[in-house]
């Protein structure tokens, strides 16, 4: 099994790497959808601006090779800026982002001794079983690194919540394409453990 991870300038591909080299698995990191489109699986990583990276990968055909993938039914993960560009939109920049699954994205609004972006360990709450989370305890933590946070269509199947101010969907699920706010493969062996079962996935 092959596993794609998508380059478009994002960040966070070295620590994506070290999780697949730790757990045994192939990957194909590029930035050329020719690259990528027989790979079994995607992992859609980033860090930083929704606009920028949405010029990114339209600039690369990246966006195209996205919704190919999802409308093939193949596995698609997105982390962090992976998680919310899938959406319709983000307030981050006004970005009209990739519309894989349906909902938009919003600026977290902090509040007396919140600061933004939320940075650090926080416990996130699983929402429903489901074999993405096998073997993960609940209430576990996990690193985050952001300012806004995903506010996915009451259609989509919402795998965590957290608490930042507000409480929001930190991870959600649409056919074939699973998504994680904060970083799984900087969060210890509860990350990696999502990280593997992502890659065990049969949908």
């Amino acid at each position: 099994m092959t596993v794609g991870i998508l380059d478009y300038d994002a960040g966070n591909l070295t620590s994506v790497e070290n999780a697949l080299r730790h757990l045994g698995h192939h990957w194909v990191l590029s930035g050329n959808p020719e690259d990528l489109k027989n790979t079994d699986s995607l992992i859609f990583p980033g860090d930083g601006h929704a606009a920028t990276s949405m010029d990114n990968l339209k600039a690369r055909g990246l966006d195209r090779l996205l919704a190919d993938f999802a409308a093939q039914g193949r596995p698609i993960l997105g982390i962090c800026v992976g998680s919310q560009i899938v959406l319709d939109s983000s307030e981050e920049g006004e970005a009209t982002c990739l519309g894989l699954v349906p909902g938009l994205c919003r600026r977290l609004p902090g509040g007396q001794g919140l600061k933004v972006p939320h940075m650090g360990w926080n416990s996130v709450h699983f929402e429903t079983e489901h074999p993405l989370m096998a073997g993960v305890p609940q209430d576990s933590s996990f690193y985050f690194v952001h300012s806004y946070y995903t506010e996915p269509a009451a259609s989509v199947t919402v795998l965590g919540t957290t608490d930042h101010g507000i409480r929001f969907v930190v991870g959600f699920l649409k056919d074939t394409l699973a998504t994680w706010q904060f970083h799984p493969e900087k969060s210890g062996p509860a990350g990696l453990k999502l990280v593997e079962n992502f890659l065990r996935w049969r949908p």
